[in-house]
């Protein structure tokens, strides 16, 4: 189609979640719909920056790699601490390097428990602000503890304090696009953006091998927007007070931050819970009831799909809760799959790799916490009315550390190689 410029053409009219500027607007919900809305757009101006900075990042990651013995640690507190629980089995099988995910929760209170003085370690923190307590104080335990560190730096801002106070150990600072840095309290484009970051991170010698597998993944997004918008309104307003979400393996970590982002977003008023299809049968199970919202995130490896399609089962027989949603890449050989909304993302034509499903997979959760604080009468651009939560963390009191057979332990000072 051939555009003609200099001729006036009609102004769209824009919405987001079906709801149009001014009632967004009005009802305190601007950012988070467009946050959310706008991810697939996101998620490809995220290769684009991947792509362009991928010989700054293989120099740095190849001198880290060059440690036989590194050890990877992927860390951040609370939905960016799950970026890493995705990323932790990817990660190791693409770097062939010992991964760990460890919230930096947990390491500020036993940084001895995880760091070690004598083994090359790189630590990958994920930010959206750079400005939590933890966060800063992670890396201080890390040069302070381990010999030889290496620091790789994910956030959405490029003022927070992790860029602007580096370590003056190996340091890269990987940027997201400016549209990655939410304004609203809940993260949404962040973490997937954050998420698939480090995956194409992961595999930077495939990078671009990977881009039609993220244009498919933008797809996947649009069609969640595009076909079950108005859906999942519907059963936002239906009367659930629990919600459980189920994945495995890289999906695990998704369904963890869907847990998260219904809660958050309804201010507690839904309690919810994430577990994997076989560790829910070992006791969890328990909390199913009539008001029960059931979240199913598929893997589409037959291997995999094979325990799930058996604990699916295994519900049906008893208590089912009181509604069923299944998040699958193709129904094509799951027709008869018992559930009572099923959100397929593909024609079944092509198949992405499992962890990018898990990029994607994070969507339907974000919408329906969204939609049921609408219907709450909360404001999901700040849905918290006592200000429980806030969008930094804030009265976290970091206290010294001292171990005397580790103190000092890092003297490298090399100057920062910084990515933005």
């Amino acid at each position: 189609m051939i555009k003609i410029t200099g001729v006036a053409e009609p102004k769209e009219t824009k919405e987001y979640l079906n709801y149009s500027l001014a009632e967004l607007e009005d009802q305190g919900a601007i950012f988070t719909a467009k946050e959310i809305s706008e991810q697939p757009t996101l998620w490809l101006d995220t290769w684009n920056l991947v792509a362009q900075k991928r010989y700054y990042l293989e120099s740095f990651l190849e001198e880290a790699y060059a440690h036989p013995d590194l050890e990877v640690i992927l860390t951040g507190a609370g939905t960016s601490a799950f970026i890493g629980t995705v990323l932790e089995g990817p990660f190791q099988r693409n770097s062939g390097k010992r991964t760990r995910a460890i919230a930096s929760t947990d390491l500020v209170s036993h940084p001895e428990g995880y760091f070690q003085q004598d083994v090359p370690t790189l630590l990958i923190s994920f930010a959206r602000s750079g400005n939590s307590p933890e966060s800063k104080a992670v890396v201080v335990l890390a040069d302070k503890i381990c010999r030889k560190i290496y620091h790789l730096i994910i956030t959405c801002n490029p003022s927070g304090d992790l860029v602007t106070n580096k370590s003056q150990n190996q340091t890269a600072v990987f940027l997201l696009p400016p549209e990655a840095n939410d304004l609203s309290l809940a993260m949404t484009g962040s973490f997937s953006s954050m998420l698939l970051a480090g995956l194409l991170i992961s595999r930077l010698s495939f990078i671009d091998d990977l881009k039609y597998q993220v244009q498919k993944l933008a797809e996947y997004g649009k069609n969640i927007l595009k076909k079950y918008t108005t859906k999942l309104q519907e059963v936002a307003s239906l009367d659930f007070t629990r919600a459980i979400f189920l994945g495995s393996g890289p999906l695990y970590g998704t369904a963890r931050e869907s847990d998260l982002k219904v809660q958050e977003l309804t201010d507690g008023n839904i309690i919810c819970k994430h577990d994997s299809f076989l560790g829910f049968r070992h006791g969890p199970k328990a909390v199913i009831d009539t008001h029960t919202l059931l979240v199913y995130l598929f893997s589409n490896r037959e291997y995999v799909h094979q325990y799930e399609v058996d604990l699916i089962n295994n519900i049906n027989d008893g208590e089912k809760g009181l509604y069923r949603i299944g998040i699958i890449e193709s129904a094509e050989k799951d027709s008869n799959l018992e559930v009572d909304l099923l959100i397929e993302l593909s024609d079944g034509a092509d198949k992405i790799e499992e962890e990018l499903l898990a990029v994607c997979s994070v969507m339907p959760a974000q919408m329906l916490g969204f939609f049921k604080a609408l219907h709450l009468k909360l404001k999901p651009d700040s849905p918290s009315v006592s200000d429980t939560i806030t969008r930094v963390v804030q009265g976290v009191t970091i206290y010294s550390f001292d171990l005397p057979a580790m103190a000092n332990a890092s003297s490298n000072t090399k100057a920062a190689k910084i990515i933005s």
